[in-house]
């Protein structure tokens, strides 16, 4: 090597990336398995989803409940064991809840994981949802809620879901004191019956994996009375829709910053212009360089950031614009972003932005496929959504072609003011 001679620079739009195929066993009680079998390090995931997130609940923040004192006793353990015990093998157990699933994480070094799967198997069979910890949880809960309903950013956040989708539907409800007070052991002990120990799963593991993996996931898994009937219930916006409304809320009188989002509902990731939007998105406002940065932030200066974004939902989706400015600038914030909406639909993008964006955004999928980890969370992303790994190469193929003519196609059909909602919080 010349080290006189600087390397060819290869623009990432040129790279020909690949997705690492996964792999997929059943267990004896028909669950399946996807696994990524890579890396260097001797580290592993093992995540269980269950399709038990807030649209199976029938009273608000029962699933969420749920989900988050799996971890807080068992009938072999109580909370501080159950951390002990995995802190001990110097492994991280997360749990998170969804609109249509929950998941249980475990991390670890791979060595370890015959001690801590039975342990991750008797929160789905043991759980036994303390007196003590559900009313500490409660307590808690609704202490921070009262802190954050006093932050703009917060309630613009939690309001302009319940305008796109509506205040009953999963999307767009929302939780409030008497929501936590209402909850009863009785009430979350029978969803998790229901939904974890008899509930449906699918299970994601990925890393550097000990022997006889399959053996040892069906030893722990395969014999549990949980299921693989993945149907999530028809989730339907049945409210009367007033798109181009306009909001304006005073959360603080003595507050000096306002919170702007701006939305519109959209088609999900299975139409045909989704992939293209995405393009769209990312200059309009999805990363750092992005029209709305620029204008906003760097030659404004209303802002630190400003953001816009599609909503990573299964059944429907969203456009959404936020940000955090000085109140005083809130009104010139909204103007400065329809004023580029109209920018978008009347000229076309030139060549070198588009080249820029379009490098980025595979510069960015080039990231995200940087471990076994990385990979299986994109993976998992295509399944839950009933996709395959055709869409990962179309949604490349999708960027690397996307001409400024159909952008500004794009941007004429879906951006547009009187489409969108308009929320601003002090």
């Amino acid at each position: 090597m010349n080290r006189k001679v600087a390397p060819i620079i290869t623009d990432p739009i040129n790279f020909d990336l690949k997705l690492k195929s996964i792999e997929k066993f059943t267990l004896d009680n028909g669950v399946p398995v996807y696994s990524i079998n890579a890396g260097a390090e001797d580290v592993m995931m093992v995540e269980l989803v269950f399709f038990s997130g807030n649209c199976f609940e029938k009273q608000n923040l029962i699933a969420a409940t749920a989900n988050y004192l799996l971890k807080n006793g068992t009938a072999q353990k109580t909370a501080f064991q159950l951390n002990e015990h995995f802190e001990f093998y110097g492994s991280f157990l997360s749990r998170a809840c969804y609109n249509e699933t929950a998941t249980i994480t475990l991390h670890t070094l791979s060595k370890h994981i015959h001690e801590l799967l039975p342990v991750m198997q008797s929160l789905v069979q043991e759980s036994i949802f303390p007196d003590d910890e559900l009313a500490t949880y409660q307590q808690n809960m609704k202490q921070a809620l009262q802190v954050n309903l006093k932050k703009s950013n917060f309630v613009a956040g939690r309001l302009i879901d319940t305008y796109l989708f509506g205040k009953d539907h999963p999307y767009g409800k929302y939780s409030s004191n008497k929501d936590f007070d209402a909850i009863t052991k009785e009430t979350v002990l029978s969803f998790y019956k229901k939904k974890y120990q008899q509930g449906n799963c699918m299970i994601f593991i990925a890393g550097k994996f000990p022997p006889s993996i399959e053996a040892t996931m069906n030893n722990f898994f395969g014999k549990l009375s949980i299921g693989n009937n993945f149907k999530i219930p028809e989730m339907p916006l049945s409210f009367i829709e007033k798109p181009g409304e306009k909001i304006n809320i005073i959360n603080d009188e003595t507050g000096v910053q306002a919170s702007i989002r701006i939305a519109r509902r959209m088609p999900n990731r299975h139409h045909p212009d989704f992939q293209k939007l995405m393009v769209l998105n990312t200059i309009f406002g999805g990363y750092f360089g992005s029209r709305l940065m620029k204008n906003i932030r760097e030659d404004k200066g209303y802002t630190y950031g400003i953001h816009s974004s599609l909503q990573n939902h299964i059944q429907h989706s969203a456009w959404i614009i936020g940000a955090d400015v000085g109140k005083d600038v809130c009104q010139a914030t909204i103007e400065e972003i329809y004023k580029e909406m109209k920018i978008m639909k009347e000229n076309s993008v030139s060549e070198d932005e588009l080249m820029l964006v379009k490098n980025y955004m595979i510069g960015s999928i080039l990231g995200d496929l940087d471990g076994p980890f990385q990979i299986i969370a994109r993976w998992k992303n295509y399944i839950l959504n009933n996709l395959n790994e055709n869409y990962f190469y179309e949604a490349i193929q999708t960027i690397k072609s996307t001409s400024a003519e159909e952008l500004q196609s794009l941007a004429k059909k879906y951006l547009n003011p009187e489409e969108f909602y308009e929320l601003s919080v002090i």
